[in-house]
């Protein structure tokens, strides 16, 4: 278990180490930001926490697998219920959704209502790329307010990093945030419900315009 410890336990925010992410990318965009972040995966620290992030790259399976091991599930359901802050990034933000279709039907942290699916191979006779690697806008729908999330401040039609094959497809429709398009797809990229922001993207990859997501999250976390 991989462990970045300060001195207060009391942390800003906790980085949730279950053994698949981009933990560090996060933890320096965090520094960068002026939050206190830790990496843990150990039960007592995550409690301390004033807000979490749950980050994620790869199978949606082995993460649920990884959680559960780690006994950490109920434990980021009573966090969320608490009303404390939580960001989930990439594959973090999937499995916040009820299941995903990824090499099977796997069951989710059941947070938000909705589903995971992978982008089609082709779509009228044209291929399409899979995964989607690279730059993206992310636009705002139509009465959707990002002023009060952490997004604010951030213009619609910004581009951000993405690095994915599957996709939310949420139930409320009220929970997205914002909508991005992959040829003629358009999907979720990021939701945001009372505590709960997630984003498909990378925020920590995305330049300056991501790296304003964190600040925008620290002035949250000060209020």
């Amino acid at each position: 278990m991989l462990i970045l410890k300060i001195m207060n336990l009391n942390n800003e925010i906790v980085i949730i180490d279950y053994k698949l992410g981009n933990l560090f990318s996060i933890y320096e965009a965090c520094l960068k930001v002026g939050l206190k972040p830790i990496i843990s995966s150990d039960i007592k620290i995550i409690k301390k926490a004033n807000a979490i992030i749950l980050p994620g790259v790869g199978a949606f399976g082995d993460a649920m697998i990884n959680l559960k091991r780690l006994d950490l599930i109920s434990l980021i359901r009573e966090f969320v219920e608490s009303g404390k802050p939580i960001m989930g990034i990439c594959l973090g933000m999937q499995i916040l959704f009820e299941e995903s279709e990824e090499f099977g039907v796997n069951k989710g942290l059941g947070i938000l209502k909705g589903n995971i699916t992978k982008f089609p191979s082709e779509r009228d006779g044209i291929k399409i790329k899979i995964p989607q690697v690279g730059w993206n806008k992310i636009q705002k729908p139509k009465g959707s307010d990002w002023s009060l999330t952490p997004l604010m401040n951030i213009n619609p039609g910004s581009f951000m990093y993405f690095v994915h094959s599957f996709y939310a497809n949420p139930s409320n429709h009220e929970d997205i945030l914002t909508l991005t398009s992959y040829y003629d797809i358009t999907y979720a990229s990021s939701v945001f419900r009372k505590n709960i922001f997630a984003c498909q993207f990378h925020p920590e990859k995305s330049a300056a315009e991501g790296l304003k997501i964190y600040l925008n999250y620290k002035k949250q976390l000060s209020k």
